[in-house]
């Protein structure tokens, strides 16, 4: 990638527009649109089934749109070949739900893969690498363990040093605080906060956890159904979240929605829209999927 296609800070790095994803008959993304910027943290929520792990995954180039463009870096990704893909993928690393790590590999050998596997760099090189990308995340003293020798935070930790490794510009969180205990998650919080001032990386982190997502972001962007709801700086949604229950009629229905999220209110425009189905009309009804009759694996034994 040539200096030149690299943006300045602030600018845009990645731009999102009309972005589509189809799966069958269901829209997953509804025209999604939005510029990410060199050196800021975005943090991408919203409930369960609202599109964002599709969002991450099209921004890595695993689906591709079925409307709609990507650009990263200049490239519009979703027009590039493999060879030209992998090339833009060399600028960006992933930090997966679960660490992701290789089970028979060392922590150092799982972050030396991507620079054994991308570069041709002399061994020697490789390890003083392996070493200070393990010290950024505080694992170098850990570096001859297994993955099955060390914590789930130690893990991520471990997952967020080889997503390091090829020092990118780009950095992708997939729940990092997924399955942690509050102090571990409030560790990875920080972690990320220190590694985007001291690298200057542009970081976007999938998340439902609010507290998370208050600590790192500096904008973030709801998703709800596949469409965008608000895009805004931390603070703004901020003063969404502190808005008094008795002056929420003032309010859009977006609004609530999102106001209703970010507490965890268990009254709200997304839990009415949930009781909207009747369960008695549907439980009674003839209408709709019925259950076979005929089990769904025959049985290989018969009895006489």
């Amino acid at each position: 990638m040539s200096s030149s296609a690299i943006p300045e800070p602030g600018e845009p790095i990645i731009e999102v527009r009309d972005l589509k994803k189809i799966f069958g008959t269901q829209t997953v993304l509804d025209g999604l649109t939005m510029d990410i910027h060199r050196g800021e943290t975005l943090v991408v929520m919203g409930g369960s089934g609202c599109g964002k792990s599709t969002f991450l995954r099209m921004l890595i180039g695993s689906f591709p749109p079925s409307e709609g463009t990507i650009s990263m870096l200049g490239n519009r990704i979703d027009q590039l070949d493999e060879e030209g893909m992998n090339e833009i993928r060399s600028n960006f690393g992933i930090l997966f739900q679960s660490g992701a790590l290789f089970q028979s590999m060392t922590l150092a050998e799982n972050v030396a893969l991507p620079l054994e596997e991308h570069t041709d760099l002399d061994r020697t090189i490789i390890d003083i690498q392996v070493k200070i990308k393990l010290e950024l995340v505080g694992l170098r003293e850990h570096a001859d363990k297994l993955p099955s020798q060390i914590s789930g935070g130690m893990k991520k930790r471990a997952g967020l040093a080889r997503a390091l490794a090829l020092d990118p510009l780009i950095l992708f969180y997939d729940e990092p605080s997924a399955g942690l205990d509050p102090v571990t998650s409030a560790e990875i919080d920080q972690l990320i906060v220190d590694l985007t001032r001291k690298l200057g990386v542009t970081s976007v982190v999938v998340t439902h956890e609010m507290d998370s997502a208050f600590t790192i972001a500096d904008r973030m962007v709801m998703l709800d159904k596949g469409r965008v709801l608000r895009i805004d700086t931390r603070e703004a949604f901020d003063e969404i979240r502190k808005i008094p229950a008795d002056e929420t009629e003032k309010l859009t229905i977006d609004e609530q929605l999102i106001r209703q999220f970010l507490r965890g209110d268990s009254v709200g425009p997304i839990t009415q829209r949930r009781a909207e189905t009747n369960y008695a009309d549907d439980l009674l009804s003839t209408a709709g999927p019925s259950i076979t009759s005929s089990p769904s694996v025959e049985a290989t034994r018969r009895s006489k």
